[in-house]
């Protein structure tokens, strides 16, 4: 069982559980990327010695801590990041720095786990709040998977298949790929990626995130749409038939990120009659239609860079994260470039945001103390065959 929001039953088709309370914290699944609540008292949000109790926990433990921040999180948060970044490049960032004894992640659990997979047994990686998951990641379980493969097998083809999985996925997924002789992706890698799979087989099952599979299939690689099926792990055999997955050549897992997946070709209209000459620049998580009708597409680093480039007086609607498109705004203004979110309504990543100033004030305080609290610890078997797929990613032309 999994915790599934309002908006992602609709795409789902499956019903909201009682496990809710996981979005609180207060409960736990063993199946699910959230957590529980945190041990000891937090302090509370009001105090206002917060970002002085921060700073002075960060000075005592010095190089032994190092802090990363997403760009995705709170401003309150990443102005105590050592180093920002997407998820991938900060788990490098750790692996990078030997030295440090506590690797603080400010992202969710997924990121931390990679950031284990890839630092050495002596550090310790911590997420300040345990339930910071990501319902993408969510959507694809281990059980899931393999059930997966045992449809595949039955249809005459998983020999044909090399996983592809994105890096917004868990350890255990990221496990199943090495596995299988597959390889892990990002946004901004996933093109290299899918060549890299269909020399070593037929097909591909792109996991867990659907419209980034679809979007480099069809938009980067020349496929068709007609190419690719969607595997929905909550119907019998995925939904497809023997002929269908006999067919294919992406079979995509249903899956999708709550925040890009909000966005519509409708957001991409409104925008354009609201602001003339607007920039439409989405992140590849968004759905096909929205990628289609976008001016540019890219990874978040990608999105950045873009605007970093972008003439002075040019004007930009970006899909992706709120947190990191009101810092770009913020940012560029002095440069005179309007830069707005997609949509109209706003819409933070709700598991993100989760990191917030008073958890990371107790995890800095606690381990300034001795306490270790809230460690992320990938089993041996796991590490080592995630650490396989992610090793193909880093041998790529």
């Amino acid at each position: 069982m999994r915790v599934v929001t309002t908006a992602q039953t609709q795409e789902l088709d499956v019903q909201p559980t009682p496990l809710a309370l996981l979005l609180l914290g207060r409960e736990a699944d063993p199946r699910s990327e959230r957590g529980v609540e945190c041990p000891g008292d937090l302090p509370s949000p009001s105090d206002p010695d917060l970002v002085e109790r921060a700073r002075a926990a960060k000075e005592k433990l010095g190089s032994r801590v190092f802090v990363l921040g997403h760009h995705y999180q709170r401003d309150e948060v990443i102005q105590f990041a050592d180093v920002t970044g997407d998820s991938f490049k900060l788990a490098r960032d750790a692996a990078a720095r030997p030295e440090a004894e506590y690797i603080v992640f400010c992202g969710v659990h997924f990121m931390a786990e990679s950031a284990d997979i890839l630092t050495s047994d002596d550090q310790k990686v911590v997420l300040p709040d345990l339930a910071a998951g990501c319902s993408m990641a969510d959507m694809a379980t281990a059980e899931q998977v393999a059930e997966c493969w045992d449809v595949l097998t039955e249809a005459g083809v998983a020999e044909q298949v090399v996983p592809v999985s994105y890096m917004n996925s868990s350890a255990d997924i990221k496990a199943f790929t090495g596995r299988h002789g597959g390889t892990i992706c990002t946004s901004s890698n996933a093109r290299r990626a899918l060549d890299w799979a269909f020399e070593q087989g037929e097909k591909v099952l792109f996991l867990p995130d659907q419209h980034l599979g679809r979007n480099t299939a069809v938009r980067d690689m020349g496929m068709s749409l007609d190419d690719c099926v969607v595997y929905n792990p909550h119907k019998p055999n995925g939904g497809l038939s023997a002929d269908e997955l006999r067919a294919a050549k992406m079979i995509l897992w249903r899956g999708h990120c709550s925040v890009h997946g909000r966005f519509s070709l409708d957001s991409v209209n409104d925008v354009r009659a609201r602001i003339p000459g607007v920039n439409v620049l989405v992140h590849p998580e968004c759905r096909h239609e929205v990628v289609a009708a976008a001016d540019q597409v890219g990874s978040t680093e990608y999105i950045i860079k873009a605007l970093e480039a972008a003439p002075a007086g040019s004007k930009w609607a970006v899909g992706t994260e709120l947190n990191l498109v009101r810092r770009l705004a913020n940012r560029f203004a002095p440069e005179g470039k309007e830069i707005v979110f997609l949509d109209k309504t706003v819409c933070f990543c709700s598991t993100m945001n989760r990191i917030d100033l008073p958890h990371l004030v107790w995890t800095l305080e606690s381990l300034a103390e001795g306490t270790l609290v809230n460690r992320i610890e990938v089993d041996k078997e796991t590490e080592a065959f995630a650490k396989l797929a992610l090793e193909r990613m880093l041998a790529l032309p």
